[in-house]
């Protein structure tokens, strides 16, 4: 059962915002434990794009630092991705999952849902 909802996706031009939300159902386990934003252009493999986890820090890839914005709000349980300045590079299917802190690394886990599209046109 996919328990994690992704939203806010579109269509926006070059150097537009956009603002992600992942919503856990209701009875979840909260997302301050830790949630990553992930996305997969076509033909492409699936990559990490922000991370929050206990204790509030994050990690974004080096595409999206200065641009995105990873946050949680713990009373909805909900967690957001704030994109500004998007390109058409951006454009993908973006993600959330629940993430897990191995001595490996720090892994998403859980079925992925049916995520959300952005596309930026130029």
């Amino acid at each position: 059962q996919v328990e994690l909802e992704e939203s806010g996706g579109g269509l926006v031009q070059a150097g537009g915002s956009l603002r992600l939300s992942c919503a856990a159902s209701s009875g979840s386990p909260s997302l301050v434990n830790g949630v990553g934003w992930y996305r997969q252009a076509p033909g492409m493999e699936r990559e990490m794009v922000a991370r929050i986890i206990s204790g509030g820090s994050t990690k974004y890839a080096d595409s999206a630092k200065g641009r995105f914005i990873i946050s949680i709000d713990n009373a909805k349980n909900t967690a957001y991705l704030q994109m500004n300045s998007l390109e058409p590079e951006d454009t993908a299917v973006y993600y959330c999952s629940r993430i897990v802190a191995t001595l490996e690394g720090i892994y998403p886990f859980g079925s992925w849902g049916q995520g959300t599209q952005v596309t930026v046109s130029s």
